[in-house]
């Protein structure tokens, strides 16, 4: 099992449901462009819609991040963060195929997502309370401890993969030119969240399926229980 969570986490959000993608095989060089245009085209049409705060899938993680202690306008889980980049300049920025893709599958859906280098995560990957005394490394270099009680993802090493829980990854475990074996996390709170993780996880393995050639594995976990979803890829990285 390379993702679980925490009792107290799925006890206090128990609508809470997680698609989780492993694919290995993944390269820099692989051309996604094509794939792009229409999910930014459904993300636009959704901003022309309405505010971005009033998206169901965006309230819900507001009032997550307001129940965890954090303002909800200080503190954007992903979703919301690409989602403001993308109405306010217009396009969002070229970092590796594998994320690009998960980016403009995220803003379509406004659900985060997360993509971890497996090469550089011990063991496996819990959400839970933070202790105090795990250790986060930020984009800019610097190592921050998240406070005790924040929201984390922790590996067996005691390592920070992401702070206050869908907001902000590490630059330990994020995805680089020699990134190949790889953990997609989409989590989702808002009533719907079960059709929309199953629509992501078609998407999203049917596309790197297609790109990559991988091996995968898809699963949705529901109130932290392990639920296969049928039609969906589930072979083991040999």
């Amino acid at each position: 099992m390379l993702l679980s969570y925490a009792p107290d986490i799925t006890t206090t959000h128990p609508t809470l449901v997680t698609a989780v993608i492993r694919a290995d095989r993944i390269t820099a060089t692989a051309d996604v462009s094509s794939r792009l245009p229409p999910l930014e085209a459904a993300a636009r049409r959704r901003l022309d819609t309405g505010q971005i705060s009033e998206f169901p899938e965006i309230r819900a993680w507001r009032h997550a991040f307001s129940v965890m202690g954090l303002k909800p306008t200080q503190y954007r889980c992903a979703a919301e963060s690409l989602l403001r980049r993308l109405e306010k300049s217009g396009n969002l920025p070229s970092i590796h195929p594998l994320v690009d893709l998960c980016n403009h599958v995220s803003i379509s859906l406004a659900v985060p997502i997360a993509v971890f280098d497996l090469t550089h995560i011990a063991s496996a990957l819990t959400v839970r309370p933070a202790e105090g005394s795990e250790h986060y490394l930020a984009f800019n270099g610097e190592t921050e401890q998240p406070e005790p009680g924040e929201v984390i993802f922790a590996d067996n090493a005691g390592e920070a993969h992401a702070r206050r829980w869908t907001n902000r990854q590490s630059a330990r475990s994020a995805i680089r030119e020699t990134s190949s074996d790889v953990l997609i996390v989409a989590e989702a709170l808002h009533d719907d969240a079960h059709d929309s993780l199953s629509m992501l996880l078609t998407m999203l393995t049917t596309a790197i399926r297609e790109t990559w050639g991988s091996h995968m594995e898809g699963e949705l976990i529901l109130e932290g229980e392990r639920q296969s979803v049928p039609g969906t890829p589930h072979r083991l990285l040999e």
